[in-house]
């Protein structure tokens, strides 16, 4: 009685039960602080759901169960990424940063994968284009991961001689 309204005093959200309709059937769940309102209703109405409210209900709220459905059925929108995240990445691959690396070494790449582009790129260019390289070639995971494991075991690196002759797999 100090003001304050209280469950307790309104005695409305203990014995208030959904106020959805499901396939023909009223549901009997409690309701939550959820409300049935316009944008959900038009979700429900897009995705083809059997869910209608009920007109003798005195409210609009819905049980956690309903909830639940409504929401695993509405589109999720894809967050814009921040401009520097403005690389492509897709899920199947590591993101590597190549912006890291030094002119020379990108450049390297570039004649080793004998990549064509127009002279006089900067830095960013450049690391633009070898991504887009670097993201289409194809890597044996298998097999890498076979080898570069013999490689730690046997305590070698790819580059070590031994007999004058290099170590291949």
């Amino acid at each position: 009685m100090n003001g304050l309204s209280t469950e307790e005093d309104s005695g409305t959200q203990h014995d208030q039960v959904c106020c959805l309709v499901d396939a023909g059937e009223r549901c009997t769940q409690l309701a939550g602080n959820a409300a049935y309102n316009k944008r959900i209703q038009k979700t429900v109405a897009q995705r083809k759901l059997r869910l209608h409210i009920d007109s003798a209900s005195c409210h609009n709220y819905i049980c956690e169960y309903h909830k639940g459905v409504i929401q695993s059925v509405r589109v999720k929108r894809k967050r814009r990424e921040s401009e520097d995240d403005s690389v492509d990445f897709d899920g199947d691959h590591p993101e590597v940063e190549l912006y890291n690396l030094q002119v020379n070494t990108l450049r390297r790449y570039k004649r080793h994968y004998k990549i064509a582009t127009r002279p006089g790129l900067n830095k960013a260019q450049l690391v633009d284009i070898l991504m887009k390289h670097f993201k289409t070639v194809p890597v044996a995971e298998k097999d890498c991961l076979t080898y570069f494991i013999y490689m730690i075991k046997a305590n070698r690196s790819k580059f070590d001689q031994r007999n004058g002759s290099s170590i291949d797999m």
